[in-house]
């Protein structure tokens, strides 16, 4: 399963790295292209910094629309991370380097967020108001999933089970969908 090269006279195997898996990356990348488009709709869109683009009164449906599309950007991320840890497992690596990659990367994301984005985006060093947002959520999830992996995969089903038996019964998922398309119909009147 590698590669066979010659070096100073003498054959030496080198391991080819596993095969990354393409729709994983078009999906990464994807949601990449959407944030990129969320963020840079603040910088170029005229009255961007004077109105919300979720506000029906001042919005339009395109900037309602890569606002609204950009909700999932963060949930893709998350899911692409345990997908991530799961293929790791699949590919023989032992769950203690998961876990301390998935801690590294997720302290690394709270320590980033608390320091470089907080600046940047306040230009402040006091923290005087502090908003700690996405990335230092997805931190914490990660932190949080470098220890769920140790959990057998029944008990992570028990957790799911419940929670989606707390979730229908508190409210359906189809109303997360169907509001924005209420919304949408609103803006056509």
């Amino acid at each position: 399963d590698g590669v066979t090269s010659m070096t100073s006279g003498t054959v030496a195997a080198v391991p080819s790295s596993p095969r990354r898996i393409q729709s994983l990356d078009v999906l990464r990348g994807a949601v990449m292209v959407v944030m990129a488009i969320d963020h840079i709709r603040d910088f170029l869109h005229v009255t961007a910094q004077h109105y919300s683009p979720e506000d029906l009164a001042h919005t339009s449906v395109p900037i309602f629309l890569t606002r609204w599309i950009t909700h999932f950007c963060a949930p893709v991320f998350m899911l692409l991370a345990g997908t991530g840890a799961g293929i790791a497992v699949q590919r023989g690596r032992s769950l203690s380097d998961i876990s301390r990659f998935l801690w590294t990367r997720g302290v690394w994301l709270v320590i980033v967020e608390m320091t470089l984005v907080q600046t940047g985006a306040s230009f402040n060093l006091s923290y005087a108001v502090v908003i700690w947002q996405v990335i230092w959520a997805l931190g914490w999830c990660m932190v949080a999933l470098s220890v769920l992996i140790y959990l057998p995969l029944s008990a992570l089903l028990a957790v799911r089970r419940r929670s989606s038996a707390v979730r229908s019964s508190s409210a359906s998922a189809s109303a997360y969908f169907s509001e924005p398309i209420s919304i949408l119909v609103r803006f056509n009147r």
